[in-house]
């Protein structure tokens, strides 16, 4: 993990991730936040203006979900994909539809969107 790209502002609503504007809709964006001295990868889809965070791990193998920066979506933008072996994810509630981890969610992660910032709550 780049240290360079950890995220540790804090407000009173949690860590403060990235602009609204920054995500392309629909579209995915990869980030590592530190919370109480721990790493997590953390991904955030928007589509249809809603925004949705999870952690970047797979299910199945617990390794990160992409394997180009940002790329976390199908072709056609409607599932996360996982790059290692190509499972689909809902993107409203990380449900797997098709692959070897089928029926387990995504860890979600509750976030919001406060002055076109998107914060994750811990």
């Amino acid at each position: 993990m780049d240290a360079g790209n950890i995220l540790t502002p804090m407000s009173l609503l949690g860590t403060q991730l990235c602009h609204y504007d920054d995500i392309p809709d629909p579209g995915s964006k990869g980030l590592i936040v530190e919370h109480q001295n721990v790493l997590t990868r953390v991904l955030v889809v928007k589509k249809d203006r809603q925004v949705y965070a999870y952690e970047n791990s797979c299910p199945h193998t617990r390794g990160a979900l992409d394997w180009v920066p940002d790329r976390f979506l199908d072709e056609d933008a409607n599932y996360i994909m996982c790059a290692n072996h190509g499972a689909l994810f809902q993107i409203k509630d990380g449900l797997c539809i098709y692959g070897p981890c089928k029926n387990q969610h995504l860890r979600a992660l509750a976030c919001t969107v406060q002055d076109q910032i998107i914060h994750l709550l811990l």
